[in-house]
C-alpha cells in the first residue's frame, strides 16, 4: 500500500510540473503593455504565445524584430490567428473600445478572454458582455499591474481575515503620472488612450480604473450608493480631447472611496490608503508597507512582505491557474464580477463629471 500511494502521489506532482502549457493568442499590439508578453516569450512551460493578431503590419513587424521572434507570428486578423493556431485563450493589447469584438469572436468559440484594463468602454459593452459570458460560459478577466503587488495581497489578509483595522472607513487611492506623452509612450499607444471614444475618456478611464478595481475587491463587489465626479483639463495643448485629472468620491453604506486620477503627478504613483477604526494601512508596488495604530501620535510600524505564490505573481502564470482550475478567480481583483463593478462606477464618475451632478446607482 505505501508503495502504490506513493506512485501515485508522484503521478499527481508530475501531472501539475508537466501539465499541458496554455495556448494563447494576442489580440492587438498597440497597448505598451504588450511588453509583458515579450517578457513572458521564454516560459512555455505555463503559457505557449501562439501568435500576435494585428491589424498593422509595420507596427507587428517593427516589435516581432525588436524582440528576435518570427515574422511567422504574425497574422492580420484575430480570426486568422484562431483558425490557425487554435488557442486556448487570448489576451487583447488593443484599445477598450476594441475589447467588445475581440470577446464576440471568441466567446462562441469557447476561448477564454484576458483583457487589459478596464474592462469595458461603457455599460453598452459591458452588458453586450455579460451576455456572452453567460451563454457561452467562458473567463473573462482583466488584468492589473496592481494585482500582482504583495502589498495588496497582505492589505486583504489584514483587513479581511485579520481584522486588523476594525472596520474600513475611508480608502484613498492615488494614481498616475506624468502624463502618457511625457513618460514616452508610443504614438500607437497615445492615438487611442487620448480618444473619448476608443478609451472612453483620459485620466479618469486610464487611472480611475485601479481605485474601482481595488475598492470592489475590498467590498466583495458590493454596489456603491452614489459616484460623484470631477474632471479638469490642465493641459489641453497635449490632450484636447479627454481630461487628464479627475478626483471621485465613491459613497457606501459604511465607508467611503476617494480616487485621484491623475496625469499630472510629478513621478509615478500606486498608492493605496486604508483607513480603519483601528488602525491605517499604506501599500504600493514596494516590498513593504506601513501600518500604523493606536491613539492620536500614532505607532508607525514597516512591514516586510512575502513574495506572492507564483501563479499569483504575474498575469500569465494566474491566467493559467485559473484556465488549469488550480485557481477560482470568484471575487478576484481579476474577476469578471468586480470587473463589472469597475465599469458601472466609471460611467457613473463620467456621467457626474459632465452633468456636475452626484450619480446614485440602483
Amino acid at each position: 500500500m505505501k508503495h502504490s500511494t506513493l506512485f501515485l502521489f508522484a503521478c499527481c506532482v508530475c501531472s501539475l510540473l508537466y501539465a499541458k502549457p496554455i495556448r494563447i493568442g494576442i489580440a492587438g499590439m498597440t497597448h505598451n503593455h504588450v511588453g509583458q508578453v515579450f517578457g513572458y516569450m521564454d516560459k512555455p512551460e505555463e503559457v505557449v504565445i501562439v501568435g500576435f493578431a494585428e491589424p498593422d503590419r509595420e507596427l507587428a513587424m517593427r516589435l516581432l524584430k525588436q524582440h528576435h521572434l518570427p515574422d511567422s507570428l504574425w497574422f492580420p486578423t484575430l480570426e486568422d490567428l484562431i483558425r490557425k493556431t487554435k488557442p486556448d485563450a487570448v489576451c487583447a493589447f488593443n484599445s477598450i473600445y476594441e475589447h467588445l469584438a475581440v470577446v464576440k469572436i471568441c466567446a462562441p468559440k469557447g476561448i477564454h478572454v484576458m483583457v487589459e484594463k478596464p474592462l469595458a468602454v461603457n455599460m453598452d459593452h459591458l452588458n453586450q458582455m455579460r451576455v456572452l459570458v453567460k451563454k457561452y460560459k467562458i473567463h473573462l478577466l482583466t488584468n492589473y499591474e496592481t494585482t500582482w503587488y504583495p502589498s495588496h495581497a497582505k492589505l486583504w489578509d489584514m483587513v479581511k481575515t485579520e481584522k486588523s483595522l476594525g472596520t474600513i472607513r475611508k480608502v484613498v487611492i492615488m494614481d498616475g503620472h506624468k502624463g502618457p506623452i511625457e513618460i514616452g509612450c508610443t504614438p500607437e499607444f497615445t492615438n487611442w488612450l487620448t480618444d473619448p471614444v476608443l478609451n472612453g475618456g483620459g485620466a479618469l478611464i486610464d487611472f480611475g480604473c485601479y481605485g474601482a478595481d481595488i475598492m470592489s475587491w475590498l467590498m466583495d463587489g458590493e454596489k456603491p450608493v452614489s459616484v460623484t465626479a470631477v474632471t479638469q483639463h490642465f493641459k489641453p495643448e497635449l490632450y484636447p480631447k479627454v481630461e487628464d485629472e479627475a478626483s471621485v468620491i465613491v459613497a457606501y453604506p459604511t465607508c467611503q472611496l476617494i480616487i485621484q486620477a491623475s496625469w499630472n503627478w510629478p513621478f509615478d504613483r500606486k498608492d493605496t490608503e486604508v483607513y480603519g477604526t483601528k488602525g491605517i494601512l499604506v501599500a504600493n508596488k514596494e516590498n513593504r508597507m506601513k501600518y500604523t495604530t493606536g491613539d492620536r501620535a500614532g505607532k508607525e510600524t514597516w512591514l516586510d512582505l512575502s513574495p506572492l505564490p507564483h501563479e499569483r505573481s504575474n498575469v500569465f502564470a494566474y491566467f493559467a491557474a485559473v484556465l488549469n482550475g488550480s485557481i477560482d478567480p470568484g471575487k478576484d481583483l481579476s474577476s469578471f464580477p468586480v470587473n463589472e463593478r469597475v465599469v458601472e462606477i466609471l460611467s457613473a464618475a463620467r456621467e457626474s463629471a459632465k452633468t456636475g451632478q452626484t450619480v446614485f446607482l440602483k
